[in-house]
């Protein structure tokens, strides 16, 4: 793919919009201020990329052009030194504009609710389900998000049925989107006897969070109710009506939210997790309309299907929609998650770059 038209393209938008924001006129509309703002500092960071990128292909090609000269052999093998990190620095240069073609996604940006549900495997299920949410909890720990738990369903042996979270900070859904879907794991339960590997499920949702301007939820589309909170908690929890379940009658949706002491606080997690679910739901459905025939091999991020498995007796990570295998299954576990991210995010964008050449005249 050439890059260099789509550089061009950016300066002259650049351009553009540094005529737009020297009128004063224009901070009379802030939503447009403030959208011609945040396009302004994304192009001016693409800019950059692509000058770095620029100016590193012509010291690669200095360099390689020194390397088989072969009259001074002392100047060649310094050249070959310096290809050894001019070529990684130009590839890296080149994915960083290549990122910046493509339009972002107005998500990215979003706090994430993550669902996590056991699915086939009993006790053992509920115990990944609980794996799972610890691994990502560490990754938030590690490059500085915030987690708050919106509601938890413990199972037996110290598992989860069911664990509700959300995750605030900066680019959250960019990079946790393709969690979504079944992942699956092979290892002997601590409750196995016999030693035999077994192997369970548990269900990821991962739904960008919603605000109240991007649904509107009529209050007599509701049915509210509230009971006594179930499973450990304390006294004041299991005494109190403090749970509370919303059903959204026109499209069936039902939340129950129990983790807290307050029937309000509860509410208003739930009210939040039904407006990311109508969210999803909203953006599937139109994403259906153009889309309806296109089937992406990074997958949908359906959480019926199957997209990861966790070998633990092979210390083994596949990702089954890009291929993708690593045998440091125990540091993922312990949130080590930037590898797979990674190769999940470059795929995205190559098939989205794919599909802006095909669309481009």
């Amino acid at each position: 793919m050439d890059l260099e038209p789509h550089l061009d393209r950016f300066a002259r938008r650049f351009a553009e919009l540094e005529e737009l924001m020297a009128h004063p006129d224009l901070y009379d509309n802030p939503q447009r201020a403030q959208e011609l703002t945040r396009e302004h500092s994304r192009l001016k960071l693409a800019l950059a990329d692509g000058q770095n990128w620029r100016k590193l292909k012509r010291d690669l090609a200095e360099a390689e052009a020194m390397a088989k000269n072969t009259l001074e052999p002392e100047m060649a093998e310094m050249a070959e030194e310096e290809l050894a990190t001019l070529r990684p620095a130009c590839v890296k240069a080149e994915q960083a504009v290549r990122f910046a073609i493509v339009p972002p996604d107005e998500n990215d940006s979003r706090n994430t609710i993550v669902e996590i549900r056991a699915g086939v495997g009993g006790d053992e299920a509920g115990l990944f389900a609980a794996d799972l949410a610890r691994m990502y909890t560490r990754y938030a720990e590690r490059v500085g998000w915030k987690t708050e738990t919106l509601d938890l369903s413990p199972s037996e042996k110290g598992g989860v049925k069911e664990m509700i979270f959300q995750i605030n900070g900066t680019d959250v859904f960019k990079k946790m989107r393709y969690e979504s879907g079944v992942h699956r794991v092979q290892r002997v339960p601590a409750t196995e006897a016999q030693g035999r590997v077994h192997t369970s499920t548990a269900t990821v949702a991962v739904l960008p969070e919603a605000k109240e301007v991007d649904i509107v939820i009529r209050p007599e589309d509701l049915d509210i109710s509230v009971c006594r909170s179930g499973g450990p908690g304390g006294q004041g929890v299991n005494t109190t009506d403090s749970a509370v379940q919303i059903t959204h009658r026109p499209t069936g949706l039902t939340v129950r939210c129990q983790d807290g002491r307050s029937q309000l606080k509860n509410k208003d997690k739930a009210m939040n997790i039904l407006r990311s679910r109508l969210l999803e739901k909203k953006q599937a459905d139109e994403e259906a309309k153009y889309a309806q025939h296109r089937k992406s091999q990074i997958g949908s991020g359906d959480r019926n299907e199957k997209i990861r498995t966790y070998n633990f007796p092979d210390n083994r990570l596949t990702d089954h929609r890009v291929r993708y295998t690593a045998h440091n299954l125990s540091y993922v576990m312990e949130g080590d998650l930037d590898a797979i991210f990674d190769v999940l995010a470059a795929h995205a964008l190559e098939e989205k770059l794919a599909e802006l050449e095909v669309a481009t005249p």
